[in-house]
């Protein structure tokens, strides 16, 4: 109806209970609210939409948080993996390896040869899941609708979600964080096997494969 029929029927005297103001970007809501605080000129009570659904989105962070938690034992569980291959490379190759020594092969030499190869493997594995998480990431509403397709059931659906298409949004110090860690953990993991085939006696080593 309108504001004054409004007013007379509500009985205010040319006046308002509350003003409501809408944004075509409500990523910039800080930005907003001192604004329209600014422009009442007093003390006015002001609540947007992240302190209307404050206890979406904390359940939203909590989620966060334990997500990150289980892409850090993936993550940590992919190193071992690493150590454990490079400590059945040390095994297998122990000969190989007492005869660089004899040749001439510093024990430096023989833990670079291993850390590299480590950090080969660790780097490679980076680089393919970052590439895959964008392709992911561009795609991900495709890739709901093809899964909705495929198992016969409506994935995230709107009514229940209050979303239209699943969104995706890549935050790049997030992305640099968790590519810098599997980086680091994939070096970490080198260092104890490289360590052990510079190690190796290469007198035992040979005698105990002849």
């Amino acid at each position: 109806m309108p504001i004054a029929e409004a007013q007379a029927f509500f009985n205010r005297n040319q006046d308002v209970t509350a003003i409501e103001v809408f944004t075509t970007n409500p990523d910039r809501i800080d930005l907003f609210r001192k604004t329209v605080a600014e422009a009442a000129g007093r003390p006015i009570f002001l609540v947007d939409w992240r302190q209307r659904n404050a206890t979406f989105f904390g359940a939203l962070e909590v989620e966060r948080n334990v997500m990150f938690l289980i892409l850090s034992l993936i993550v940590l569980v992919a190193a071992m993996n690493i150590v454990s291959g490079l400590i059945m490379l040390v095994k297998d190759k122990g000969s190989d390896i007492a005869i660089l020594r004899t040749m001439g092969a510093s024990q430096g030499a023989v833990m670079r040869t291993f850390m590299i190869t480590g950090a080969s493997i660790g780097v490679a594995g980076t680089l393919a899941g970052f590439v895959a998480g964008l392709l992911v990431c561009a795609n991900i509403e495709q890739i709901r609708q093809f899964m909705s397709w495929l198992t016969r059931t409506d994935l995230f659906p709107p009514k229940l979600y209050f979303l239209s298409k699943l969104p995706a949004d890549i935050d790049l110090v997030e992305t640099a964080a968790v590519v810098i860690m599997a980086l680091t953990l994939s070096f970490l993991a080198t260092l104890y096997p490289s360590w052990r085939a510079a190690r190796l006696d290469p007198v035992e080593t040979l005698r105990q494969g002849g």
